[in-house]
C-alpha cells in the first residue's frame, strides 16, 4: 500500500521509532551481501538522520558529504522543486556524529570509485527503485511492522519516505525542545503549514 501524495491528504501514514529503525539496519547488514552491506547501512542511517527525499538520496555525489565539517551539502539542483515559482536555496544539513564516523568508514572501504556517494553493482549510481528494494527487502527480513493512526501496519508499508516521516517522529516525540519549526526546517519543506498538514496528529498533549 502506497502512501497518500494527494496534496488534500498529505497526512503522514506510516512511521517507525528509533528502536525499529535500528532494527531495520540490523536486518539490512544480515541481509546483504558483504560488500553493500556498508553502503545499505549508511543509506538507511543518512535518510534517517537528515530526511533527505529518495530522489536528493540518489543524486548526492562524495563531494557533497564533509566529514570534517559534518555536514551535507545540498545544491538545488538535487532538490525537490516547490510547486510554485521559488526554486530550493543551496542548503546544508547537519549530521549526528554517528552518521559522520559510518560514512567516513564507508568512504575508505568502498569497492567501487564513483563520484556518486551510494554508486550500484550496475552502474555508477543508485536509483530511486533500487533504494527503495532496499529498505522494503529490510523491513520485510526484519518483520518491521510500522505505527500508524489505527495501530500497525505491515513490513510492506515501510518505505524510504517512511524513514522520513520518522525523523519527524523522532523530533517530535523523542528528542528535547524541537519545535514544528525545528522540523519544517530539517525536513525542509516550503511552509510550516505543510509540516503542520502532514504531522500535526504526531503531537502529544
Amino acid at each position: 500500500m502506497a502512501e497518500s501524495t494527494n496534496s488534500q491528504t498529505q497526512t503522514a501514514t506510516y512511521w517507525l521509532k528509533p528502536e525499529q529503525v535500528e532494527k531495520l539496519r540490523d536486518a539490512t547488514i544480515e541481509t546483504s551481501a558483504s560488500y553493500l552491506a556498508d553502503r545499505n547501512d549508511v543509506l538507511i542511517e543518512l535518510i534517517y538522520d537528515t530526511g533527505l527525499r529518495v530522489g536528493e538520496v540518489v543524486a548526492l555525489d562524495v563531494d557533497m558529504v564533509d566529514c570534517d565539517g559534518g555536514i551535507i551539502r545540498l545544491p538545488p539542483d538535487i532538490q525537490k522543486d516547490y510547486p510554485n515559482d521559488n526554486s530550493p536555496t543551496y542548503t546544508e544539513i547537519e549530521l549526528a556524529d554517528s552518521t559522520v564516523r559510518d560514512l567516513r568508514k564507508y568512504l575508505s572501504n568502498r569497492w567501487k570509485d564513483s563520484e556518486a556517494l551510494f554508486p550500484s553493482r550496475q552502474s555508477a549510481r543508485m536509483t530511486t527503485e533500487s533504494v527503495r528494494n532496499v529498505v522494503s527487502k529490510a523491513a520485510e527480513v526484519g518483520e518491521i511492522r510500522p505505527l500508524t493512526t489505527n495501530g500497525r501496519g505491515e513490513p510492506a508499508n515501510v518505505t524510504p519516505h517512511t524513514l522520513r516521516h520518522s525523523v519527524a517522529y523522532r523530533m517530535m516525540n523523542v528528542e528535547e525542545g524541537n519545535t514544528l519549526y525545528d522540523v519544517r526546517n530539517r525536513l525542509r519543506h516550503r511552509s510550516i503549514q505543510t509540516t503542520e498538514q502532514i504531522y500535526d496528529h504526531f503531537r502529544r498533549v
